[in-house]
């Protein structure tokens, strides 16, 4: 190549070189100054922070309090803060230490070890009274302040429910494009209410307290310390749940203490078909991506728990004649295979023991008479979901309480209802019968309300700072034709029967303290243990007190052998518990 060629080749390439640095340097720098990446950076705020040392108080995301108005997640902790230039100055630390209770040369020596502000709380032994933070601030001493700061519960409740944030900027972009005033490190819910109401949730403003240093950490404007705060008396807002705090704390320690590793429950209040307590196994661990499931909202195999919902189509279709008999020494497909010795029973008390072959032959005869009774009877008891509240709200058309809920089904397969096997399988919930533990409660609950199906709430009211209601769910029937009153009368009667026949699935809780009415149910998962055992699904489904039912509940354990299985000793204690609850409140 010639030389002079050469040099102009090489002269242009440093030119464009040279012109793409001095673009981006002028994009960093007067372009997208405010907006760099797509992460939405500020760079000159980050410029500032940079230079900048603070407390922040309160991130400004709304919270969640239960349906007295205790928190859940978060409190106002009376803190101690100590900002790092007390070591710059003479301060009078004996009269802070005189009403906190630390000596002044510990005080002294925390401030000379650290850059960055201190804050001590409970955690740190440091335990404060409203008046002690008065008196602290009363000494007016630069640098030192005694605060309210939120932070998380040591014994947070209802993780799962709540759910948890994150960090993730390119999300936040994409899902608030018109927010350009939240900064690429706003948190955005991930999972449960947090998920459900991140856009009511969303900070406005945080509240802090900050100071400006040089490169060595010295003050750089004297030693003020600014108090920032949001003076919107409308944010942050509050999300006042259905959840009873004192109820689903008894409900997580006896699943606790009843040993279920992976499962839960699901408490009803009947009347409003609201969420008392709900918990899922196991327990939330935001490092661990496997704990993130509410197995509550997921479907899962009911096992004879379904035997409900042939039970409610047999009583409508005239198919519960009383004296009729089973021959219940047989198997599910009529087989004698030895595995039975029930001999001959009447509808209700194969119901009652849950005989296998008086469900799959009702199946039969109720799916020659119309092929689509069991879906159509499962939506009629409120089975098959999704059951959780939705509407409209503001511009959401579908507005979803559990945004994470997922629909039951029963048949993947229009032509399994021509083949006998299928239709047995699926009349004691196996095959591809799967409901969500939240279905199954509000099918309790449907029972013991008459045959009245209604959406399940979680959340009552989103109110403003002020207290003053932004928005209120009320109560909502779920769609569709509900069960005649007649055939969940029988019903009742039926799910009587299993507590207090003497062969009943669920006669252990003929000495609960309230009446219970309800239904067991085992369901194979075609999965083996480490020692080659079968897992199952053990449930119990039912309400309480039976003659004047208040509380619908659902347990569920996952993956247990039958002989390991709590779901219920889970059941017993939680009526227990709600016997002392109802006894102390009356």
């Amino acid at each position: 190549m010639n030389p002079n060629k050469r040099l102009t080749f090489i002269g242009i390439a440093y030119l464009v070189l040279l012109i793409c640095i001095t673009y981006r340097l002028a994009d960093i720098q007067l372009i997208h100054t405010e907006s760099f990446s797509k992460k939405g950076v500020n760079l000159v705020q980050e410029s500032v922070n940079q230079r900048t040392q603070e407390v922040v108080i309160d991130d400004g995301r709304g919270r969640f309090v239960d349906r007295n108005g205790n928190s859940l997640q978060k409190q106002a902790e009376p803190s101690l803060v100590l900002f790092p230039f007390l070591r710059e100055v003479s301060w009078p630390a004996e009269d802070l230490s005189s009403i906190v209770g630390i000596p002044s040369e510990e005080l002294n020596r925390l401030v000379s070890n650290t850059k960055e502000p201190i804050v001590l709380s409970s955690k740190d032994g440091v335990k404060l009274t409203d008046s002690e933070l008065e008196k602290i601030n009363e000494l007016e001493i630069p640098g030192v302040f005694g605060i309210f700061k939120q932070t998380q519960l040591d014994e947070t409740t209802g993780d799962h429910i709540i759910g948890i944030t994150g960090e993730n900027a390119e999300a936040l972009r994409e899902k608030y494009p018109d927010r350009t005033d939240l900064s690429y490190k706003t948190k955005i819910g991930v999972t449960g209410l947090e998920k459900a109401f991140d856009e009511f949730l969303l900070p406005d403003a945080e509240t802090k307290l900050l100071y400006h240093v040089d490169g060595d950490g010295h003050p750089l404007f004297g030693i003020n310390v600014k108090y920032m705060a949001d003076s919107n008396p409308f944010y942050p807002i509050t999300v006042e749940t259905t959840i009873d705090k004192e109820v689903q704390s008894i409900a997580e320690e006896v699943l606790e203490q009843q040993k279920i590793d992976k499962g839960g429950l699901v408490l009803l209040d009947i009347e409003s078909n609201e969420v008392l307590a709900m918990a899922s196994k196991p327990s939330l661990n935001r490092a661990q991506s496997s704990t993130l499931t509410n197995h509550m909202l997921q479907p899962l195999f009911p096992g004879s728990i379904f035997k409900t919902v042939i039970s409610a189509a047999a009583i409508e279709y005239g198919l519960d004649d009383a004296t009729r008999q089973f021959n219940c020494n047989l198997n599910l497909y009529g087989e004698a295979d030895g595995g039975q010795e029930d001999g001959q029973l009447t509808f209700e008390r194969s119901f009652a023991k849950s005989c296998n072959f008086t469900f799959t032959t009702l199946a039969k005869e109720l799916i020659a008479e119309d092929n689509k009774v069991i879906e159509q009877t499962a939506e009629k008891l409120g089975l098959i979901g999704p059951v959780g509240w939705s509407g409209e709200v503001f511009h959401y058309e579908n507005f979803k309480q559990f945004p994470s809920e997922r629909s039951g089904n029963i048949w993947s397969d229009e032509k399994d209802k021509k083949v006998p096997r299928a239709i047995d399988q699926t009349a004691i919930g196996q095959k591809d019968v799967k409901v969500t533990p939240l279905s199954v409660a509000n099918m309790m609950a449907t029972i013991a309300r008459g045959g009245q199906k209604q959406q399940v709430r979680i959340v009552k009211n989103i109110l403003y700072k002020n207290g003053t209601k932004m928005y209120s769910f009320t109560s909502k029937p779920l769609e569709g034709e509900n069960l005649s009153p007649i055939t969940a009368a029988k019903l009742q009667k039926l799910l009587r029967l299993v507590v207090t026949d003497p062969e009943g699935t669920g006669r252990r809780f003929q000495t609960s303290p309230f009446e219970v009415s309800g239904k067991s149910g085992t369901a194979q998962t075609g999965m083996m243990n480490e020692k080659g055992n079968a897992l199952y699904n053990k449930w119990f489904a039912g309400y309480f007190p039976s003659n004047n039912p208040k509380y619908a509940l659902v347990v569920v354990e996952m993956d247990t052998t039958s002989a390991e299985a709590g779901t219920n000793a889970v059941f017993y204690d939680i009526v227990n518990e709600m016997s002392k609850i109802d006894e102390r409140k009356n």
